[in-house]
């Protein structure tokens, strides 16, 4: 086993709204820890994040080098994941902070916490509340009720994947929809039109959709706003909009799995 080292890494989450969505444990190692490194655009999340921590750093800063040199997303993540893996090489208790759950569409938490225990660093994460935890307060869902499928835009355009009309759909991403270059943060209505004709396999364009995003502050308005789908590619997105669609049909039952079910009821109650 490889020995632990001097350095530590804990990465948490400050929720969609701070106040009374950031854990106490996770406010401790905020207050606490050497050195605060921060990916969070919420201006007023920053400026609390500036007056409790030790030591802050904002990283999105990396996103303006990306721009100026040309470098994807993915560069910019990872540049992002080394900058706080060399204070933790440096010996110091880290504390990455990220928007929402560190763990959520947040590679970075991966990456640095995947890098800092292969090179023998305690790391780990704690969690934090999510824009999913946000969409099923904010608009009454409950995904047990007929279950849920979750996936980025993008992803869903681009490989096959089989998706259940009985069941909620959310769509993440839906503002930067069919970017393969991973250097835009904004979509066409081209683009989003490949995505409704294929969502279209499955769903009327007449289905209800519903575009959704979170208050992250007292002055905003969650935004729960419900159009046709053959409407979204004339819709006004943000980056972080996400597109939730509700089931379009009752769930059927596995006919052969009742009988199945049935008969072991029935066995048990003969027994």
């Amino acid at each position: 086993m490889t020995e632990k080292k001097i350095g530590k890494l804990v990465c948490v989450g400050t929720g969609l709204r701070m106040a009374g969505q950031l854990t106490p444990l996770s406010k401790s190692y905020i207050e606490s820890f050497d050195v605060v490194f921060a990916a969070v655009p919420n201006m007023f999340t920053r400026e609390w994040l500036k007056g409790v921590a030790k030591n802050y750093v904002c990283i999105l800063d990396h996103y303006d080098d990306a721009q100026l040199d040309g470098k994807n997303r993915r560069d910019t993540y990872r540049r992002m994941a080394d900058t706080i893996l060399a204070e933790v090489r440096a010996g110091k208790k880290v504390c990455a902070a990220f928007y929402g759950h560190p763990g959520i569409f947040a590679c970075i938490s991966h990456m640095a916490i995947k890098d800092a225990r292969a090179e023998g660093f305690e790391a780990h994460m704690e969690p934090g509340i999510s824009a999913l935890d946000c969409l099923v307060a904010d608009l009454g869902i409950d995904p047990g009720n007929n279950g849920m499928i979750s996936m980025e835009a993008t992803q869903f355009m681009i490989f096959e994947r089989v998706i259940d009309p009985s069941a909620l759909f959310v769509v993440w991403q839906i503002g930067i929809a069919g970017d393969l270059t991973l250097k835009r943060y904004d979509t066409e209505p081209a683009h989003l039109q490949i995505i409704v004709n294929k969502l279209a396999r499955t769903y009327s364009l007449d289905h209800e959709v519903i575009l959704y995003e979170a208050a992250t502050h007292a002055l905003e308005q969650t935004r729960a706003e419900k159009i046709r789908l053959g409407d979204l590619p004339s819709a006004s997105l943000k980056q972080h909009t996400t597109l939730v669609i509700p089931a379009a049909q009752s769930m059927q039952y596995d006919e052969d799995i009742m009988h199945q079910l049935k008969e072991l009821e029935r066995l048990r109650a003969a027994a």
